[in-house]
């Protein structure tokens, strides 16, 4: 069984900006070599996440404005007053929606549904540089 790793570096604005992965994801699957497996996608770090999504302008304005509702950045958050560096809101939104997406290999490419993109999602309060973690294992 053979195991290939990658790393995906992406610079963010943050403030809930979301970036289409899916053409690097598929170009790192592809030069794994490995036909039939599954992979992993992690973020390291406490203000980003990873899921999926149909990436069209209409739900790129959705998901942000329903974070915003469900957990509004003005709000107050006891990480404020440990730290003080105004991304408690931040913190939040990525424990809720986590660093990591496994999926399927199937004949050399990630598998997804036809309006199916992965995306990572960066909810700090300044722009970041994003380390993310690709494994794929199989044969």
């Amino acid at each position: 069984m053979a195991v290939y790793s990658d790393i995906i570096t992406v610079e963010t604005e943050g403030n809930c900006q979301i970036h289409d992965l899916t053409q690097e994801l598929a170009r790192s699957v592809g030069a794994s070599g490995i036909r039939t497996g599954i992979g992993l996608l992690f973020v390291a770090g406490s203000t980003a996440g990873i899921t999926t999504m149909e990436y069209e302008p209409g739900l790129v304005r959705d998901l942000p404005e329903f974070y915003e509702r469900l957990i509004p950045r003005n709000a107050d958050y006891h990480h404020e007053q440990t730290w003080h560096d105004g991304n408690g809101h931040s913190h939040v939104r990525a424990s809720l929606l986590g660093p990591s997406l496994s999926f399927p290999v199937d004949e050399g490419r990630p598998t997804l549904g036809t309006w199916q993109q992965v995306v990572l999602i960066d909810f700090d309060n300044r722009a970041r540089s994003r380390d993310v973690r690709v494994r794929v294992v199989g044969e």
